[in-house]
């Protein structure tokens, strides 16, 4: 062979193995990559091949699949009560992909799950597997109470139920919300309500349970109690606080002063400080338990981390770095410290529970096709936050603001109740800025124990009422009352 034709051979041979390994590259290395590739459309087309399992909610699905004629994806998804739901679901969209629960557990809704896939017999015969249910903790009856409350209102908000024995996700509400049914398809129609949605200044997409942080204002006064209980800065609920009123923050010249009258509040105890949520008490307390051990105690409760319900949730946050004023501040649930309504009900909930938090989740089952369960979720400790007996003592503190002081709102008739509203001062000029209002509470039953914890945040920014109207006991004790009682009733 003379050397031309060599050097094309050798060319030619050198290009075949090039061919070769980028075609066994492609095939092996980036099979997965590119089979899940979000502009392969042949994944978009296997993942609405089929009807999807469904999210069930009080034993009923409030999920199904439609056929969509004329198209390659021959399914879309479609939802029952929406926007009610939208917060629990998430939703799954031809051209928007998938959140929440929709997102989370989309391989057992699809069957792509390795507990679903098909046996031999039935790859031989072409059989796919179908998608499984996902089995959530939610209270049907205190999902609508919660969702109402809000709507009700007109107010932007979000309400969190929990079961503080067990950590289940009893109610998780937000509003405004948005139907996930509207834009579930793949039309331009479709594209641009998801589009408005995605663009609106008041964020329907946005989950504000569990997404959302915010100033928790007085709730946070109940932490801040079990703290300095914890830690011994307060050992008597009833002996004198000693903290003037108005309280002057320490290394300033500021001084806070009390929604009712300074002379109510001056100097008295921990529990009447919490009946009149008295900001002096808890400035002082914070003051003397140290941001240190302060900050260990929130944590305790779930501060500092993301919680994954198993949809992942923001952190709320006590900083690390705290000055004296700023550490007062905190006991009143101010300065930096944020929190998200979820947050709050695992605080209400950990106390009412004697100090054990439990670990919140809102998926109860993962079912087969066959109804045959492929996992179970677990109670699971958090944490034990405090100790029973600093338990039982905040617990008093809540009753007692219930039956006697600013939380009377959320009474029902026959039930031990505990409750704290808050008022959480917030922006850049609180003067100007309308304050949210918060409302926690818990009930117990006769043997003691309590089937449900709530929080609720109500944002007043665009409703028709009055700054000096806006109160966690007016606006928010309502809701939580509802929702407690359709628990009760269950």
């Amino acid at each position: 062979m003379n050397r031309p034709l060599r050097r094309i051979a050798v060319f030619c041979g050198a290009l075949t193995f090039a061919l070769l390994v980028r075609a066994t590259w492609v095939q092996f290395a980036q099979s997965d990559t590119l089979a899940n590739h979000p502009n392969n459309r042949r994944v978009q087309i296997e993942t609405f091949a089929q009807p999807r399992g469904n999210i069930i909610v009080g034993g009923a699905p409030i999920t199904a699949s439609v056929a969509t004629p004329g198209s390659d994806l021959k399914y879309k998804r479609v939802y029952k009560d929406g926007p009610m739901y939208a917060p629990v679901t998430g939703y799954l969209s031809q051209a928007q992909g998938a959140t929440f629960l929709e997102g989370v557990h989309s391989d057992v809704l699809s069957g792509k799950d390795s507990r679903l896939l098909a046996g031999p017999l039935d790859t031989l015969t072409g059989v796919k597997p179908r998608g499984g249910d996902v089995i959530t903790t939610i209270d049907p009856k205190a999902q609508k109470a919660a969702y109402k409350g809000l709507t009700d209102l007109k107010a932007k908000g979000a309400v969190v139920a929990l079961d503080p024995r067990t950590g289940r996700i009893l109610a998780m509400a937000s509003t405004p919300s948005y139907d996930p049914s509207v834009f579930a398809g793949i039309s331009r129609k479709e594209g641009e309500v998801f589009k408005k949605l995605d663009q609106d200044k008041d964020k329907p997409l946005s989950n504000r349970a569990i997404r959302e942080i915010y100033p928790p204002g007085s709730t946070f006064k109940i932490l801040t109690a079990a703290a300095a209980l914890e830690h011994g800065t307060v050992t008597d609920i009833n002996a004198p606080s000693g903290a003037p009123a108005p309280y002057q923050l320490p290394q300033s010249t500021t001084k806070i002063g009390n929604v009712v009258p300074d002379s109510q509040c001056d100097k008295v105890s921990m529990k009447t400080g919490l009946q009149w949520s008295c900001n002096n008490v808890f400035l002082d307390a914070a003051l003397k338990t140290g941001k240190d051990r302060m900050r260990e105690t929130a944590e305790k409760f779930g501060f500092n981390k993301e919680q994954f319900t198993p949809v992942r949730t923001a952190a709320s946050g006590y900083p690390d770095k705290l000055d004296k004023p700023q550490t007062a501040l905190t006991g009143m649930g101010q300065g930096s410290l944020t929190s998200t309504p979820l947050q709050m009900a695992m605080v209400t909930a950990g106390l009412a529970n004697d100090g054990k938090v439990m670990k919140p989740y809102m998926v109860e089952e993962l079912r087969g096709p066959d109804l045959s369960p492929l996992a179970k979720t677990r109670p699971e400790v958090l944490n034990q936050a405090v100790s029973e007996a600093t338990a039982k003592k905040v617990q008093e503190m809540m009753e007692f603001t219930v039956t006697d002081g600013s939380g009377s709102k959320v009474k029902i008739e026959g039930v031990t109740v505990g409750g704290k509203p808050g008022t959480a001062q917030h922006g850049a000029d609180v003067r100007d800025e309308r304050p949210y209002a918060w409302f926690v509470a818990y009930a117990k039953q006769s043997d003691g124990t309590s089937p449900v914890a709530v929080a609720v945040l109500v944002d007043p920014e665009d409703m028709d009422i009055s700054r000096d109207a806006i109160a966690g006991g007016r606006l928010g004790a309502p809701i939580a009352k509802a929702v407690m009682r359709a628990v009760l009733k269950k």
